[in-house]
């Protein structure tokens, strides 16, 4: 029974530690006598790091490899897993086409074979074998020049049959000098009729309360919660959405303690502001969704009104699910009840 929606997992960190392991083994000769042994690998790929930007080097690793010939490999199966171990029956994957793109190019050509990768990743996301709704984000990236980013934007606009919104990722501590830009590229694709989310709010360098205004759904958003409350009841009425990936904070030190994700759930869920949950990175973390879910509950960060507010808020703000609400058939009952997350109460968890 499919039970879940995924709005916010990252094609580079998608692979299982497993999967990337054997494809060096068999592909990438200086990576396979790095890495000889498993064990090793995994400890390596999966282990905390210090920082946000520490953390993201490791998606050059996977990016390296996820060319135009090998990307129907990895989706496949990932495809393959999240349907039969995650139960999802919907999925936004994220990435930014430039960086899958040919090396050797110029930028305008790689610019170019942009709409190539958009259309491989969107075939071969589409199986009848594992049928779930699957869609893409496009990401533009920090650190790549504008007229890259624009061309991110006018692909997203121009593909509507694979690609359902758009997004800007990099690390958040890295807008500061192009804000401007960033705000005007959002302004342009909101025009051009495109569904909106970003990486902000992550970690304390990462609040830009300019980009809030064009964004529908906000990847992360952590610190709004934790340090910036009153800008709750904004959010709130504007209907936007917090991508909340729990693993991730743990792993690229942004929080010390997962349990202090429970001030974001309870002071999200007073203010009526919804919550996503999502991997964010599911093969770097060797963790999928359900456990995400599991984690929280077991945790005592949230109780099991609050997980299904969250469930049916992910159907709610995906951008291309076809039904206003998942079908009574897949969530059953999730849906005896339409009423806002504030109407859940922050007491009584699982005990």
């Amino acid at each position: 029974m499919t039970l879940h929606a995924e709005l916010h997992r990252h094609l580079g960190g998608s692979v299982v530690p497993r999967i990337l392991w054997r494809y060096f083994q068999r592909h990438e000769i200086e990576l396979a006598q790095k890495f000889p042994h498993y064990p090793e690998f995994e400890a390596f790929y999966t282990r905390p790091r210090n920082t946000l930007d520490e953390y993201l080097e490791l998606h050059t690793m996977v990016e390296h490899v996820q060319t135009h010939t090998t990307l129907p490999y990895f989706i496949y199966r990932l495809m393959r897993g999240a349907y039969t171990f995650e139960n999802l029956a919907y999925l936004e994957l994220r990435y930014t086409p430039y960086l899958r793109t040919p090396e050797h190019l110029s930028q305008s050509e790689r610019i170019e074979f942009m709409s190539e990768i958009v259309d491989i990743v969107g075939r071969a996301s589409q199986l009848n074998e594992y049928p779930i709704v699957t869609s893409q984000i496009l990401c533009m990236h920090s650190r790549l020049p504008y007229e890259v980013n624009k061309a991110i934007v006018d692909l997203a606009a121009s593909k509507p049959q694979y690609v359902c919104g758009i997004d800007l990722a990099g690390g958040d501590a890295h807008y500061a000098e192009r804000l401007d830009e960033f705000v005007r590229l959002y302004e342009y694709g909101r025009s051009q009729g495109l569904k909106t989310t970003g990486h902000i709010y992550e970690t304390r360098e990462g609040c830009y309360p300019e980009l809030l205004p064009y964004l529908m759904r906000i990847g992360h958003g952590i610190q709004i919660p934790l340090k910036y409350p009153e800008l709750l009841p904004e959010l709130a009425r504007n209907r936007q959405c917090l991508e909340v990936c729990p693993t991730t904070y743990i792993k690229t030190g942004t929080l010390k303690d997962i349990k202090e994700l429970q001030g974001v759930f309870d002071r999200c869920f007073a203010a009526g502001v919804d919550i996503a949950i999502c991997t964010d990175n599911a093969g770097l973390h060797n963790v999928r969704l359900p456990f995400e879910y599991e984690n929280l509950l077991t945790l005592d960060i949230i109780d099991f009104p609050q997980l299904q507010a969250c469930q049916r808020a992910a159907f709610r703000h995906a951008f291309a699910w076809p039904h206003p609400t998942p079908p009574a058939e897949m969530l059953t009952g999730l849906l005896k009840s339409e009423e806002p997350a504030m109407s859940y109460p922050v007491q009584g968890r699982l005990s």
